[in-house]
């Protein structure tokens, strides 16, 4: 297994016709204790994975938050949103079957956001995104894309898959930047911009 790093370049993705990514995170119980430390560790901190499906440089289908299956096919399938980040394993997953994808599809961006007001990148730790090869029906994890979560920003555009003839390569972004709080548009504007 490796971390992928932005440094890196883009990864080749021959042979992989099912690729998942996952992200996981721990809820802070914060600082304080009593009734609030406890309800902050029974409500969690929400964070989304999303995965815009691009068609040049227009975003055209979205998975995450309310569409799991976008394209209506499988092709572009997300687990479910995990409101918390308590339990084991990936809190939210986004997997691709790159042959189902229709072929107007060049680009997929994957981002993690604190798209629920209320929600922060600060309210959550250990935040980690794997990159499984889940070619043949079962899941191996081949890397690792560690974040930078130094910053204040509320949405980090993590990797983006990318059609180059008729392979896909893989790309670390790893970039921060505001993300205006539950406004759909403004998730797909940071999306296009990376």
């Amino acid at each position: 297994m490796i971390t992928l790093t932005k440094e890196d370049g883009p990864a080749d993705l021959d042979g992989v016709t099912h690729l998942s990514i996952g992200v996981s995170w721990d809820p802070t119980a914060g600082a304080s204790g009593g009734v609030l430390g406890k309800l902050r560790r029974k409500t969690g901190t929400d964070l989304d994975l999303i995965a815009i499906a691009m068609s040049g440089s227009d975003p055209v289908r979205l998975a995450g938050l309310d569409s799991l299956d976008p394209m209506g096919n499988g092709s572009l399938l997300h687990s479910g949103d995990n409101q918390t980040g308590h339990g084991d394993g990936d809190d939210e997953t986004v997997t691709v079957e790159f042959s189902r994808l229709p072929g107007a599809i060049t680009a997929i961006v994957f981002v993690a956001a604190a798209y629920k007001k209320g929600s922060s990148f600060q309210k959550a730790r250990n935040i980690s995104f794997k990159v499984y090869d889940s070619t043949g029906g079962s899941s191996q994890q081949v890397a690792d894309i560690w974040p930078s979560m130094l910053s204040q920003d509320n949405g980090c555009a993590v990797a983006k898959a990318v059609k180059v003839g008729n392979s896909w390569k893989l790309q670390v972004i790893n970039e921060t930047g505001k993300i205006k709080q539950g406004d759909e548009h403004a998730l797909m504007r940071f999306a296009v911009s990376k």
